[in-house]
């Protein structure tokens, strides 16, 4: 099956997921410091709630393709070439995991410039003039195909004045509709002082705790076929970027729904919107199509990058 071909006609996969609490009716939504609960209406007054926010749920599509055990990809993404950030040989980070992957200061902003001394060769350094995406998603392909379906902004002056950045591919996100408070609370007990100062952290602390039903809560998942195909990379590395869009997909509805302690979630069902006539594959079908993209795409890429983790003390906080 060539997922490549089977789409030729989509400029995009939306996948919707239905989803219900493991246990009861009440679940824990993602909350904001200074906003609580982000709840909206929509324009006939309907009751919703933002579950999972679009950046929180692409961090969760990393965290599904990385082994903590091994320190490493996944099984069936092994091959695939990341950045391996390391401090006296033991393993530190990597671009799949930080915040801002290649971005990262741990893989720049170290005492080891070997990557972004490459990316300076690779990409060029001007700061006037049009960025060439394709120049760019060549040589993201080669050192991190990861980055081209998660996004990527390579924010450092030096490189073509900061302006190096790639959309997400792949998106996604969780709402609640026809949703209702469960408001509820607790007492935080301090068995030994329950009178003693509760601004050191003593005594007993009663609090308030909010959760929320809903009739119905969906995953919502976007993967812009027309963006992938943008990058102008050949048909072999093409179909791994999609195959791998559509195994983050899978695998974050069936290993990554554990939000929160009281947000923890299954799928009830799953359907493509659009195409309508193209089913999401199983995931030991996404499994044996990256593999074998992974081995036809080995020329392509850099193989292993490792960069030595030391501190420039240069940027260091005064």
């Amino acid at each position: 099956m060539s997922l490549h071909r089977s789409l030729a006609n989509a400029t995009k996969v939306l996948v919707e997921a239905t989803l219900k609490p493991v246990q009861g009716h009440r679940f824990q939504p993602t909350g904001f410091p200074d906003l609580g609960a982000a709840t909206f209406q929509d324009g006939e007054g309907g009751q919703h709630l933002l579950v999972e926010s679009a950046q929180s749920m692409a961090n969760r599509m990393e965290m599904v393709c990385w082994d903590r055990e091994a320190q490493d990809l996944v099984a069936p993404l092994r091959g695939l070439p990341y950045i391996r950030v390391e401090q006296e040989g033991v393993y530190l980070t990597s671009s799949i995991q930080e915040a801002h992957r290649i971005n990262s200061p741990y893989i720049l902003e170290g005492q080891d410039k070997s990557i972004l001394e490459a990316l300076k060769k690779e990409i060029g350094t001007d700061a006037v003039g049009p960025v060439d995406r394709q120049k760019l998603a060549s040589t993201l392909f080669a050192r991190d195909p990861n980055s081209l379906v998660h996004g990527v902004f390579l924010a450092k002056k030096d490189l073509a004045g900061g302006r190096l950045r790639l959309e997400r591919a792949l998106s996604s996100f969780v709402e609640a509709h026809g949703t209702e408070s469960a408001v509820s609370g607790g007492v935080k007990n301090d068995h030994v002082n329950p009178s003693g100062d509760t601004k050191g952290g003593f005594g007993n602390v009663p609090f308030h705790r909010e959760e929320f039903t809903a009739k119905q809560i969906v995953a919502y998942f976007n993967l812009d076929l027309a963006q992938i195909r943008g990058y102008r990379l050949d048909d072999d590395a093409t179909e791994l970027l999609i195959a791998l869009g559509l195994f983050k997909i899978r695998a974050v509805l069936e290993r990554g729904l554990r939000l929160r302690t009281a947000c923890d979630l299954e799928v009830q069902g799953i359907r493509v919107t659009r195409p309508e006539v193209f089913a999401l594959p199983a995931t030991s079908e996404l499994e044996a199509i990256l593999r074998e993209q992974i081995k036809k795409c080995e020329p392509q890429f850099r193989g292993a990058q490792v960069v030595a983790w030391k501190s420039d003390s240069a940027g260091k906080k005064k």
